[in-house]
């Protein structure tokens, strides 16, 4: 079993910046995927960003290259997502995610879920 925990988020203003933390216990070992996930209200789950597992590259939703950025430390067992510039298009629930392989970034190839973080983005 594999256990995920989001922290971080919370309001902020437009412009502003939120740190999304993602701690993982239990068994990752097998675990190499991390990714990052948002649904809005009303709206399907999309990926935000995730790492393959083919290659390492990193995929970013169009909506947010050049703004958010995923980082982790291996001594905490941490993942960071860093989110500058926000936007009120920003605000939803922001949920990480663990699996043995992604190629994709998409749901089904991940296999744990944290219960999520709110972000809203408004003045």
């Amino acid at each position: 079993q594999v256990q995920l925990v989001e922290s971080g988020g919370g309001l902020v203003q437009p412009g502003g910046s939120l740190r999304l933390s993602c701690a993982a216990s239990g068994c990752t070992s097998d675990y190499y995927a991390i990714g990052w996930f948002r649904q809005a209200l009303g709206k399907e789950r999309e990926g935000v960003l995730c790492i393959s597992s083919s290659d390492g590259s990193t995929y970013y939703a169009d909506s947010v290259k050049g703004r958010f950025t995923i980082s982790r430390d291996n001594a905490k067992n941490t993942v960071y997502l860093q989110m500058n510039s926000l936007q009120p298009e920003d605000t939803a629930v922001y949920y990480c995610a663990a699996g043995a392989r992604s190629y994709y970034c998409s749901g089904p190839e991940y296999d744990y879920w944290g219960q999520g973080t709110q972000v809203t983005v408004s003045s």
